[in-house]
């Protein structure tokens, strides 16, 4: 059974890990302050570090996910107020701008929160290659009209999610 790694159960872990990650100090340095071996902070360098900056950076991503949907209801917010204050001055051009901010951010917070999916989306049912391979499978059951009328009733039900 192996030991447990030093660095990992020390009193001071996370001392040494802000500054394994700074690098602003070398390994023997660290070492000194700490009392534990050069080899023991390499070790917990490659081996335990990494997991925990990727938990750390996982975390900062979400943290400015967070930040950027704040920052983007805040100017819809803003873009409301703008609108209001202009149909209450009776500014019809200032308001039309407005309204259309307005929508460009609800548009972005569509996108973000991922209600919004604005990727191509291809019906191969219409397709030119699809229409020849249909044609081609029912001219080759031509001789066998019951397998024929089989396929044909199947390829009617292809992409009726009844179906499936």
């Amino acid at each position: 059974m192996s030991r447990p790694c030093t660095v990992c159960t020390h009193p001071k872990r996370e001392e040494i890990d802000k500054l394994l990650v700074e690098g602003k100090l070398p390994n023997t340095t660290i070492s000194s302050l700490f009392d534990v071996t050069e080899i023991a902070l390499r070790r917990h360098r490659a081996n335990h570090l990494p997991e925990k900056l990727v938990r750390a950076e996982g975390a900062r991503e979400a943290a400015q996910a967070e930040d950027l949907l704040d920052q983007v209801k805040g100017l819809r917010n803003k873009t409301y107020g703008i609108l209001l204050q202009a149909e209450k001055a009776g500014d019809l051009r200032v308001a039309l701008s407005a309204i259309k901010e307005a929508r460009a951010c609800l548009e972005l917070l569509a996108k973000l929160i991922g209600e919004l999916d604005e990727r191509p989306q291809v019906n191969v049912l219409l397709s030119p290659q699809w229409i020849q391979v249909r044609a081609v499978l029912l001219n080759a059951l031509q001789p066998y009209p019951e397998a024929r009328q089989a396929a044909s009733l199947a390829l009617l039900g292809v992409g009726d999610e009844r179906s499936a």
